[in-house]
């Protein structure tokens, strides 16, 4: 392959339509703008989504949803997964190196979903109470 040799694919370059020329061509007097209006004038312009004055369609729907932007730094850990950490400590340390949860994530909470079968010390991450009676039936403790 040489450099003088390349091609772009047959077909994908096709040329532009010229515009005015003639009946023939397709594309004559109006250049297929149509007859009168703003679109067919030189520079007739209009922001996109203007409806002439109308209320706009993305204006007149009613608005709902809201992402929380700190729910990118919070997370929720589940009491059944707090068996796959070998350490008999939990921080939040342990979680992020575990896999748990994410690195960049700052706040995580424990929920009592699922079951905990060993004594585990929990330091410096919240619990729910359901979590707190089961780490504590399990022989655990929770550290704040």
């Amino acid at each position: 392959m040489q450099l003088n040799t390349l091609h772009p694919a047959p077909g994908s370059k096709t040329k532009s339509k010229r515009l005015g020329r003639g009946i023939g061509s397709g594309k004559g007097k109006t250049c297929g703008r149509g007859h009168k209006g703003q679109r067919a004038r030189a520079g007739g312009f209009h922001k996109v989504g203007f409806e002439g004055g109308q209320m706009p369609l993305q204006r007149r729907i009613p608005k709902s949803g809201f992402r929380s932007r700190q729910s990118l730094h919070r997370d929720e850990v589940y009491l059944s997964d707090l068996n796959k950490i070998e350490s008999a400590v939990i921080d939040l340390a342990a979680l992020i190196k575990a896999g748990l949860v994410r690195s960049d994530v700052k706040d995580v909470k424990i929920i009592g979903s699922g079951e905990i079968n060993r004594a585990v010390t929990v330091r410096g991450v919240p619990v729910t109470a359901g979590a707190r009676k089961a780490i504590e039936a399990a022989k655990g403790k929770v550290e704040a």
